[in-house]
C-alpha cells in the first residue's frame, strides 16, 4: 500500500505530457482515494443557512403580505432570527421559522421548510 501512495504523490508531481497512459489512468483511478483520505482528515463543513433579505423576504419565508411581515418583525417574536444594522434586514429563514412554531401565534402559509 505504501508503494502506491509513494508513486501516487509522485505522479502528482508530474506533468501529465510526461505520464504514459497507463500512469495516467492509475492516477486518475486511484485520485478520489487520495481525496476521501485527505477529506477525513479535516472538520465538516456547517450547513448552509438559508438567508432571506427584507421585509420582503420575511413575507417570502411566512408566506404573507408585505404588512403582515411588517407585523411579524414588529411583534418580536423573531428577533432572534434578524440581524438588522441601519436599513439593511438580514433574516435566518429556518430559525425564524423556528421561532414562530415555538410561539404559535404566528400561522405559517408557506410550505417551504
Amino acid at each position: 500500500m505504501e508503494k502506491h501512495l509513494i508513486s501516487i504523490e509522485k505522479l502528482l508531481k508530474q506533468p501529465v505530457c510526461y505520464m504514459n497512459g497507463e500512469e495516467f489512468a492509475f492516477l486518475i483511478t486511484n485520485l478520489g482515494l487520495l481525496k476521501n483520505e485527505t477529506n477525513q482528515n479535516s472538520e465538516p463543513s456547517s450547513p448552509k443557512r438559508q438567508l432571506a433579505y427584507g421585509i420582503k423576504g420575511i413575507a417570502e419565508t411566512f408566506g404573507c403580505s408585505v404588512p403582515t411581515a411588517n407585523r411579524i418583525k414588529k411583534s418580536g417574536i423573531i428577533d432572534a432570527a434578524i440581524s438588522q444594522i441601519g436599513r439593511k434586514i438580514v433574516i435566518d429563514a429556518e430559525l425564524a421559522l423556528k421561532l414562530a412554531n415555538e410561539a404559535g401565534t404566528i400561522k405559517i402559509n408557506n410550505k417551504r421548510r
